[in-house]
């Protein structure tokens, strides 16, 4: 359950950070406010996963999912660049998360 709880809050970690670019510098109520509350309930999902789980573990993942799933929605939703060497990071970065995972 902790395991799927941390994997919540790393969705929730890239609904805040694409979030922030639609806030327009925190001009837009309603995707400002959607925003926080991602941030919360991120925050808060890490919080009831690291009861459970190793601190550096659980925050490393969390941010690697994070990090991941907001590059993906960036490229899909924002027209980020693509280029095969950002890909390439972003596997290793796969496989560290994988790696953590298999060794907690």
């Amino acid at each position: 359950m902790a395991w799927f709880l941390l994997f919540l809050a790393g969705l929730f970690e890239c609904g805040w950070a694409i979030g922030l670019k639609y806030t327009e510098g925190f001009t837009r109520p309603l995707p400002t406010a959607l925003t926080v509350i991602s941030m919360v309930v991120s925050i808060v999902l890490l919080g009831l996963a690291v009861k459970h789980l190793p601190i550096g573990t659980a925050y490393a993942v969390w941010t690697g999912i994070g990090t991941v799933g907001t590059v993906f929605l960036g490229i899909w939703l924002l027209g980020d660049e693509a280029s095969v060497s950002r890909l390439a990071c972003i596997t290793l970065i796969v496989a560290g998360i994988a790696g953590l995972k298999l060794t907690a």
